[in-house]
């Protein structure tokens, strides 16, 4: 008789099993599909295309000039305000949207995770992958404005050496929000007020992050202290002294907010993987 063989074997786990990224590893050509399907979705019926995202860190940066820097009169460490505030929001703006979809992957997923079965995992990996498309191109926008200060304006800036901690930097970004959006992704299957609650706290933790004003702007010792420990606060201040050779730079702080993104990191992975065997009971 024809015997059959299985290479694939389904049995319950009595133990943890760990953080599981070696089945998404597995399974990576999923993941390649899920990225490439959120960037089409992105352009699909839009007239400007990809145009939107050298139009909104532009839009920003002329609302922050207005209201911030002749408005309130804050200062830009003598850097020109559009490169400013142009520097923050490129990194800023990539943090927020990864958080943002991050932490709805359980409810904007619901249909499809009740369905049929794949790593859990390779849902919230596509959209921070994903939005590296959108970042590059709005990286581009602040990378020409620069370029247009130093040749057609003679404006003098510092480039440096920490410049080629940009990937670190990128790298931060990503594991804080995967780490933080998983967390609050498996909160919200119980408690959903979070859904309504989250978008207003991202807003608010971009005005405790040095944005749109210099750290050195903040001279009260206590609130200096608090601001150090928003780890977005290094990898923001980091960029900007490399990049011009303005703001400040520890690496004190640097390894803390890469600490940070590390646990937060593991923990909201260990949380996700706890609850997407229950959420569809429960979301």
């Amino acid at each position: 008789m024809q015997q059959t063989y299985f290479n694939t074997i389904i049995d319950p786990h009595s133990r943890q099993r760990g953080l599981e990224l070696r089945e998404v590893w597995q399974k990576r050509y999923l993941l390649w599909l899920f990225v490439k399907r959120d960037i089409i979705v992105q352009f699909k019926q839009t007239v400007f295309g990809m145009g939107w995202y050298f139009i909104s860190p532009l839009f920003s940066t002329l609302i922050y000039i207005v209201i911030f820097g002749r408005i309130a009169g804050i200062p830009t460490d003598d850097v020109p305000q559009p490169i400013f505030y142009l520097s923050g929001i490129c990194l800023w703006e990539y943090f927020s949207t990864c958080l943002s979809e991050v932490s709805t992957t359980f409810s904007a997923n619901a249909a499809l995770f009740g369905k049929v079965y794949f790593p859990r995992l390779v849902a919230p990996i596509s959209k921070v992958t994903s939005k590296l498309f959108r970042f590059a191109i709005q990286l581009s926008t602040f990378v020409i404005v620069y370029l247009f200060f130093v040749i057609f304006k003679g404006v003098h800036l510092c480039p440096n050496i920490h410049l080629l901690l940009f990937p670190v930097l990128v790298l931060i970004i990503q594991l804080l929000s995967m780490g933080l959006g998983l967390m609050v992704s498996s909160m919200t299957t119980k408690y959903k007020d979070l859904v309504n609650f989250f978008p207003t706290f991202i807003s608010l933790w971009m005005y405790a992050t040095p944005v749109v004003y210099p750290l050195s702007f903040v001279t009260n010792p206590t609130l200096h202290q608090l601001m150090l420990i928003n780890p977005m606060t290094a990898v923001i201040e980091t960029f900007k002294f490399g990049a011009y050779g303005a703001g400040t730079f520890s690496w004190t702080s640097l390894a803390y907010s890469a600490g940070c993104a590390l646990v937060l990191f593991l923990v909201g992975v260990h949380m996700f993987n706890r609850k997407q065997k229950f959420f569809i009971d429960t979301i």
